[in-house]
């Protein structure tokens, strides 16, 4: 389900939630869904607890699970409450990015498909499910 990249520089902890995180987003992980106890995930990945649980916090801490003591965690229903500065943020990372993909050459025809593809993906599956 979940593999982490040990060559990677990025820390284990924030690869975990990006993994967590496309898992939540394309509804792999249903809300209400029990994820692996720290423990459980600790052990399967051989990775030390605290880092799952630092990744917990930080999944918590940004509304994507929950905790219920004696219980577990759980995915948290979808984000009603937008976080403006967010948004805000990931449409100035997009205009950035789009902005280099227009310098390097791609013409308008091909960042709609891309704009569309990456929509069906997240949005209505893979196409081949």
């Amino acid at each position: 389900m979940i593999q982490i990249d040990f060559k990677s520089r990025k820390p284990i902890y924030e690869q975990l939630v990006e993994k967590f995180k496309q898992l939540i987003i394309r509804d792999v992980l249903k809300s209400g869904e029990k994820i692996p106890s720290v423990r459980e995930l600790a052990k399967q990945l051989t990775i030390n607890p605290n880092t799952i649980q630092k990744a917990y916090r930080e999944l918590e801490r940004q509304g994507y699970i929950y905790s219920v003591r004696g219980r577990g965690s759980f995915v948290s229903e979808k984000i009603e409450k937008v976080n403006e500065e967010k948004v805000e943020k990931l449409k100035s990372e997009v205009v950035k990015n789009l902005s280099e993909l227009i310098y390097l050459g791609l013409d308008r025809a091909e960042l709609l498909n891309l704009l569309e593809e990456v929509y069906e993906r997240v949005k209505g599956g893979e196409k081949n499910d």
